[in-house]
């Protein structure tokens, strides 16, 4: 009938048996070994999910209150494109998705939310300094002056990250190539989409505010 039972604890003891009897009980270990049952590791997967999501819907909250909410869709906007990117990746070379990825992901929304947030720091104390300078130009302006900053951060984490990817071995592999994306992407991203938002949302709202003063004189 195709139906078909098996048993990986036995299998496992199987193959650590063999391998004893080929090269001796002293040169065979087995470092670690974990197992959860289906219902309990679909549960953990959900959980995980739902912590991300948490954590960018509280990040969006933070933004907004401690600089302003024209702010706060560049950033979230920022995190959503790094872990989306991260997971096409996983998904178009097949990698296995784990929690360990689900850690590397809250981890890479940790590490570019905080790239973002300095870019955000010196356009906000550019826009008191520069008063009257044309938006985009103070946006161009802030990014050169932490743009040594943030790419000097990227390659140091880089160097640890890669260290991890390339001697760590073990599960530690897929969640060091995760976070090797992720500082890749959010560093790009911090630059080239949470930046440009912040002038498109700016844009939007003064347009929207034109519109405003526009129809109340037609509707008087």
């Amino acid at each position: 009938d195709r139906t078909y039972t098996i048993s990986l604890q036995q299998l496992q003891q199987d193959v650590e048996s063999s391998l004893t009897e080929a090269f001796g009980k002293d040169k065979v270990e087995v470092e670690s070994s974990t197992s959860v049952s289906p219902s309990v590791g679909a549960d953990l997967f959900n959980k995980g999910l739902l912590a991300m999501i948490y954590a960018i819907i509280g990040i969006l909250i933070y933004i907004g209150l401690r600089f302003d909410f024209r702010y706060s869709p560049g950033a979230v906007v920022a995190l959503i494109h790094d872990t989306m990117i991260t997971l096409g990746i996983f998904a178009l070379f097949g990698i296995k998705f784990t929690l360990p990825i689900i850690s590397a992901l809250l981890t890479i929304i940790g590490y570019s939310l905080n790239d973002t947030i300095v870019v955000y720091d010196r356009i906000r104390e550019n826009l008191t300094k520069f008063r009257g300078m044309d938006l985009a130009k103070l946006v161009n302006q802030s990014v050169n002056e932490t743009l040594s900053r943030t790419l000097l951060t990227s390659v140091t984490t880089l160097f640890v990250v890669l260290a991890l990817l390339f001697l760590g071995g073990g599960l530690i592999s897929d969640f060091a190539l995760a976070l090797t994306i992720g500082v890749i992407v959010g560093t790009y991203s911090s630059i080239f989409v949470a930046s440009p938002m912040v002038i498109y949302i700016d844009g939007y709202l003064a347009d929207r505010k034109d519109r405003a003063q526009k129809a109340a004189p037609a509707a008087a």
